[in-house]
């Protein structure tokens, strides 16, 4: 597609077509072009231009967008639920170190993502931009791949965060009542209630559940300074604070693994906290001025959230007192053990509860944006039963059948509760793993495939684009095989030891490639065209493209003529 404003020559039973808009990259063939029977706004003539119709209201702002995807990060109890991640593999050192480490690269990918996020700005978000941008043949494949990792992904995320909820919930309790432990049962209960009630807020009108969310990102941000300020302000340890050379240099090595390794490890709790970000992709299609909104709000949350979630490290790390104690407590939750061991008894308890209430709007992000994934995908026939998933509610004008649809099966993954903390520990690796190996295939086709050739949208990293996707889908491919590693090895490997990551996410993925090897590759051709368009039989339609737009955009124009007629059958 080109960029320009379109200008209309008055034609007796014409269809018209205003496809002026900032560049996007199509699924649409070269050359090909939407048309409509009514008058566009902007965003509308992005999203038509990309093959689809505005289906949903446009009711998120970047502020709200951002929130959203915010919510999903939920620094706080994102890091009260992956201590054992951080601190239980590498100590102190492993923390402050890693996440610096960490947030790198990660800020490289989260870049990179919302390059593509400018050039299409769609709800199919990595899989949409995947099957455009690999090589023709392999396109579909690579949407396919993209698409069923992703997905997963976003299904485990809110699960997991729930149990964590639950889990916290459940310390509280155990606090207050020290005779009190809490059953697996009894998680997996309490897990599903919350499961049942993240669904019935995400079937609600997009304004409500903006506005819900806007609520719960803005007290998470408030949560987290106020838990910043209180850890250091309030401590009871006698000295108050380690010193720098044990907190920055002391690695208190938990695994059976080397240091470098060790630290490595610790990358799991950043990625899985850090791996929300992409959320506003996934509601593009709902967000106004979206190809600059939304690209915005994804390096905002990348942001803000590690500059945030470092300076919650940091606290942490000068405070804890025995690492051992925090892993090991009978609470069952590390987060709820290291409050008591540094805080007053109501103190711990008041923080805990700001980090519960933070959980709840977390795991309704996730569920919001995971819906939105699920219709993206069932709209291109992805799933069994797609029909039903892609209808949009005409009430609430949201995918209501896809928020059911992700609620039941977050409420059976959870049975993995009654397996033991190992088996329900997997969702959190499977998050991460499986969202950062969804991010790096479009990156890596944009980079090593498409380069210079990519169309940039008006939010773009100019040259410098392939250079740091490159240094992003390195960390990646670096980190899928640590994401599954063991904390232990050798005798001291034991079933319920074991990290069930590689199979938990591995199986799922080897037999949709088997799918897609038998039957799938029959059927599936990526992204579906939903909007009319050129290739389509129209009476007549004129549509006369300034070439010169695309000059000012940076771009090459793609054709010499200034007036493009569509072709017919």
């Amino acid at each position: 597609m080109s960029a320009g404003e379109s200008h209309k020559t008055p034609l007796k039973g014409s269809v018209y077509t205003d496809i002026s808009h900032d560049p996007v990259t199509s699924i649409l063939p070269e050359g090909d072009v939407p048309y409509t029977d009514h008058a566009m706004d902007a965003d509308e003539r992005v999203i038509v231009a990309l093959g689809y119709k505005q289906e949903f209201k446009r009711e998120f702002s970047l502020w709200t967008t951002f929130c959203v995807s915010f919510s999903v990060l939920g620094l706080l109890p994102s890091f009260a639920s992956t201590m054992y991640y951080g601190m239980g593999y590498a100590g102190t050192a492993g923390m402050v170190w890693g996440w610096l480490i960490a947030m790198f690269f990660i800020q490289c990918v989260a870049m990179s993502m919302a390059e593509l996020c400018s050039a299409m700005p769609t709800s199919g978000g990595l899989y949409y931009a995947a099957a455009v941008l690999a090589p023709p043949k392999y396109g579909p494949f690579a949407a396919w791949i993209t698409g069923w990792s992703n997905w997963i992904g976003q299904i485990t995320a809110a699960p997991s965060v729930d149990y964590s909820l639950a889990a916290m919930i459940l310390a509280a309790a155990s606090m207050q009542n020290p005779d009190y432990v809490p059953t697996n049962w009894q998680v997996y209960l309490l897990t599903t209630f919350i499961m049942i009630i993240h669904t019935a807020i995400s079937c609600m009108s997009t304004r409500w559940v903006a506005r819900v969310n806007s609520w719960g990102s803005t007290f998470n941000m408030l949560a987290l300074i106020i838990t910043i300020i209180a850890i250091p302000a309030g401590t009871s340890n006698e000295p108050r604070f380690s010193s720098s050379k044990e907190v920055w240099g002391t690695i208190t090595n938990l695994t059976d693994f080397p240091n470098g390794v060790a630290i490595l490890m610790t990358f799991v709790g950043v990625i899985w906290t850090m791996s929300g970000y992409d959320s506003p992709f996934h509601l593009s299609e709902e967000c106004s001025n979206a190809n600059i909104a939304s690209p915005r709000a994804i390096v905002l949350t990348s942001g803000v959230g590690g500059l945030m979630g470092w300076f919650l490290q940091l606290v942490v790390a000068y405070t804890v007192t025995d690492i051992n104690a925090v892993m090991n407590s009978d609470l069952g939750q590390p987060w709820a053990s290291y409050l008591l061991q540094v805080m007053p008894y109501k103190t711990a308890l008041a923080l805990l509860s700001l980090t519960i209430i933070s959980g709840f709007s977390m795991g309704q992000g996730c569920m919001v944006a995971a819906s939105r994934v699920t219709y993206a995908y069932a709209r291109d026939d992805c799933f069994p039963l797609s029909k039903y998933w892609k209808m949009v509610n005409p009430y609430t004008q949201t995918p209501v059948n896809s928020v059911i649809l992700n609620g039941v099966m977050g409420i059976l993954m959870c049975l993995l509760i009654l397996a033991g903390d190992t088996a329900i520990g997997a969702l959190f690796s499977i998050g991460g793993i499986a969202q950062f190996v969804a991010f790096a295939i479009p990156i890596a086709t944009r980079v090593f495939f498409v380069g210079h050739r990519f169309r940039k949208g008006p939010w773009h990293l100019g040259p410098f684009g392939p250079y740091i996707g490159g240094m992003g889908v390195a960390f990646v491919l670096l980190m899928v095989p640590v994401l599954c590693l063991p904390s232990v090895t050798g005798s001291n490997l034991t079933p319920d030891l074991m990290n069930w990551t590689c199979l938990v996410w591995g199986a799922p993925m080897v037999m949709v490639t088997i799918w897609w090897v038998v039957d799938a590759h029959k059927w599936f051709t990526g992204p579906k065209v939903n909007v009319e368009h050129a290739i389509h039989a129209v009476s007549t339609t004129a549509i006369i493209d300034s070439v010169g737009a695309d000059e000012d955009a940076g771009q090459e124009p793609e054709d010499d003529a200034s007036i493009k007629a569509p072709s017919t059958k």
